[in-house]
């Protein structure tokens, strides 16, 4: 399979605002300084989240469920993820960009995932890649931080094990899943991931690893004791249609907003206050004067 190189916009980010790396992200661990993160999945919110300062954009294949309609991460496909990752890319300028492998691209061999990974890089411009799972993945992840594509690992809750979890439910409340949460942050530590997703965890859990290894540890649902934390876009601005989770803030009421203004265009076409005399293009005043003397001419 031929990797098509990714032309999007390669835009140097604003004056004043380095742009973020794999390097300033451990940097940001090691000052004790707080890494944010939020998902993006198009040009306009990647533009939003970038310019409000955010370290890293990460096109999640939450998509499924927030941008598709689809009911859990599953379904989503890598052209589908490929083709959110590049409309990110060309919104984002200081921003570190990072993109979900979606449920089975890497799942089948290391080959296939390796070389899926590198079709983010190549195609969508994203720079770097995240895939959930725990020391089952370190030698994917070896394999890929080889190949020099940077990976963010994700532990915990982890939606594409949404069957075998039996749901969205809180990892590591027993002594033997604490155990196995910590041997997973340390394998994927030392396989070379550049941070590490913590969701769904005890804030208890989450600090223990957030001091055990030396990646950064970006939270979701587990306290705030991590490197950094993560939300979904639609999330904090109230974009979504169903109860949020415990850990969801919501920092705005976006679709109560929007709503109000589709039902004022409504109103405003239907009472035709929409458009006006302002709003409408006109004729030059030699062609209108044209037309009526046609008119004239018609009716003597």
């Amino acid at each position: 399979m031929s990797l098509i190189p990714f032309e999007g916009a390669n835009i140097p980010p604003a004056p004043g605002r380095s742009k973020v790396t794999v390097a300033s992200i451990q940097d940001k661990k090691s000052h004790g300084e707080p890494i944010t993160v939020l998902t993006a999945y198009d040009y306009a919110t990647a533009r939003l989240v970038d310019e409000a300062g955010i370290d890293m954009v990460l096109v999640g294949d939450s998509l499924a469920m927030v941008v598709l309609g689809y009911e859990n991460t599953l379904p989503v496909t890598m052209d589908e993820m490929l083709h959110h990752t590049r409309a990110v890319r060309r919104g984002v300028r200081r921003a570190m960009v990072v993109a979900d492998m979606p449920y089975a691209s890497y799942h089948v061999n290391e080959s296939e995932a390796v070389l899926n990974a590198a079709r983010f890089i190549k195609e969508s411009g994203a720079e770097a890649v995240k895939l959930e799972g725990g020391a089952k993945r370190a030698g994917i992840v070896a394999r890929m931080v080889d190949a020099e594509i940077p990976v963010m690992g994700h532990i915990g809750l982890t939606p594409q094990s949404i069957h075998r979890m039996g749901g969205y439910k809180v990892q590591g409340k027993t002594l033997s899943a604490v155990e196995k949460l910590m041997k997973d942050a340390v394998a994927l530590d030392r396989a070379g991931v550049f941070s590490l997703v913590l969701e769904g965890v005890p804030r208890e859990v989450a600090a223990m690893i957030t001091h055990e290894i030396s990646a950064p540890t970006i939270g979701i649902g587990a306290g705030p004791e991590c490197d950094g934390q993560v939300l979904v876009f639609h999330d904090i601005m109230g974009l979504t249609f169903s109860p949020p989770a415990k850990f969801v803030r919501r920092y705005g009421d976006a679709a109560a907003l929007m709503r109000q203004a589709l039902e004022q265009f409504r109103d405003d076409v239907e009472h035709r206050r929409y458009p006006n005399d302002e709003e409408s293009y006109h004729l030059p005043r030699e062609t209108a004067a044209a037309l009526e003397d046609v008119a004239l001419r018609k009716h003597r």
